[in-house]
């Protein structure tokens, strides 16, 4: 049971990371669009 526990957190920590590393691109990748609007 406490294998099972370990494992889900290990799953959900890790697609957390991965969704913020995502959202960073969004982010960085909008700031880069209003960027060369201004320019």
């Amino acid at each position: 049971m406490r294998m099972i526990a370990l494992g889900l957190i290990a799953v959900l920590g890790l697609a957390g990371c991965e969704t913020i590393q995502g959202a960073g691109r969004d982010i960085q990748n909008a700031g880069q669009t209003l960027e060369k609007a201004v320019n």
